[in-house]
């Protein structure tokens, strides 16, 4: 890339791929009509109450300043009683610091606790916009893959962690598998970052999609695991607030300090009318995303449905959380060029699993969690027929 000045782009942002729904997105635009399995977002907006406590904060002079870059105290509060409601996190030694979504909590994480140079383990395939980070921190991503159930595999993790290692990531349910790991699982991981004086960092962005007899597990519920544990939340899926983006750590009380340092540089507080919102959001609480998700399980049922006419050129383990299916095509094609000839012949977009790391077989992540079961059904359909098509010429 060619810039007008001598140094040009700096080595960390030339190290990391471009936002891939970005780039589906304009392919999209390009061929009119084409049904979108790729950005995962939900089909509603946020509750009624979030929309009067956001009117009414308008009129206040203070909601138009800065405010605590840690969050506002009546959003903090909220936050604890839902975590200790929901979660069964206590606050007796940690902390909650309020973000712009998930994805700041996670850099603000990354920032703390390591130096450039140091290693973070991922499984793979990975949530990209986690890789990116850790890269554009300076750090190593250390790739650990998945079984062929999309599982965690504990010994693997273990074994590649070394004096580098600052921290270990898990995202359950998951992105972009839709996997769903046991609390088995995940209290194994937390134990092994405590024994090895390392971090857990648990991204629980899905925690409100998990389908079937599972459960969400939070792993800060663990007792004795508050000073190694930092849990990230979001508000973007459960509540239809991705564009407010307001999310939240719970992270120990020593690292409050360190991240507010962060915080205070790159955005001075979080949005606080977005706040005020995220209050009335909580206010709803479950009934309101219980009277939501019942769609998205509908949907979900419908495409697992369509997908088995294609049982034997595909792999699909089951998707038991979020709203994502990671398909696995049998067959040597590159998913970069699959995924275009199925925009552009089929009117039909996916994310290819190259963009998760995934660097041999072809993948694709379908997202459900933004359709009616009308346009569910067309876009599955055509993928359908599209795959059908595309692995005939093969």
């Amino acid at each position: 890339m060619k810039t007008a000045c001598k140094y040009g782009i700096s080595r960390r942002v030339q190290s990391v791929q471009s936002p891939i729904i970005a780039e589906i997105g304009q392919k999209i635009r390009s061929k009119p009509g084409t049904v979108s399995l790729g950005q995962g977002v939900v089909y509603y907006g946020p509750p009624e109450q979030a929309l009067k406590r956001l009117a009414a904060s308008l009129s206040s002079l203070e909601n138009h300043k800065y405010s605590a870059a840690q969050g506002i105290p009546e959003l903090r509060d909220a936050i604890a009683e839902k975590l200790h409601g929901e979660n069964a996190i206590g606050l007796e030694r940690s902390e909650v610091v309020v973000t712009a979504g998930s994805n700041m909590g996670f850099y603000n994480a990354v920032l703390t606790v390591s130096d450039p140079g140091d290693e973070i383990i991922i499984s793979r395939p990975y949530y990209f916009n986690h890789e990116m980070a850790i890269t554009m921190a300076g750090c190593r991503p250390v790739e650990v893959p998945v079984d062929a159930d999309y599982q965690l595999q504990p010994q693997m993790i273990a074994a590649a962690i070394s004096e580098r290692t600052r921290a270990i990531v898990t995202i359950s349910p998951n992105n972009p598998t839709g996997a769903v790991y046991p609390e088995e699982t995940l209290r194994a991981i937390n134990e092994l970052c405590r024994q090895r004086g390392i971090y857990h960092i648990s991204d629980e962005a899905y925690e409100s999609f998990v389908h079937g007899t599972n459960k969400h597990f939070s792993p800060a519920a663990i007792v004795g695991s508050s000073g190694h544990t930092i849990s990230l939340f979001s508000l973007s899926k459960a509540y239809g607030f991705a564009g407010w983006r307001i999310g939240y750590m719970v992270i120990p009380q020593d690292l409050v300090d360190p991240v507010l340092k962060i915080q205070d540089t790159v955005q001075i507080c979080p949005t606080v009318v977005s706040q005020q919102a995220a209050v009335g959001a909580l206010q709803a609480g479950a009934p309101f995303i219980e009277s939501k998700v019942g769609q998205i399980v509908r949907v979900r049922l419908l495409i697992l449905d369509a997908l088995g006419e294609l049982e034997g050129l595909v792999y699909r383990p089951l998707s038991e959380g979020a709203f994502y299916i990671l398909l696995k095509i049998h067959a040597d094609l590159d998913d970069t060029l699959l995924v275009d000839q199925l925009i552009q012949h089929h009117r039909v977009a996916v994310i290819p699993g190259s963009a998760f790391g995934i660097r041999s077989g072809c993948y694709l992540r379908i997202a459900y969690g933004a359709l009616d079961e009308t346009t569910a059904r067309c876009g599955v359909n055509r993928l359908v027929d599209g795959l059908r098509e595309q692995l005939r010429k093969t």
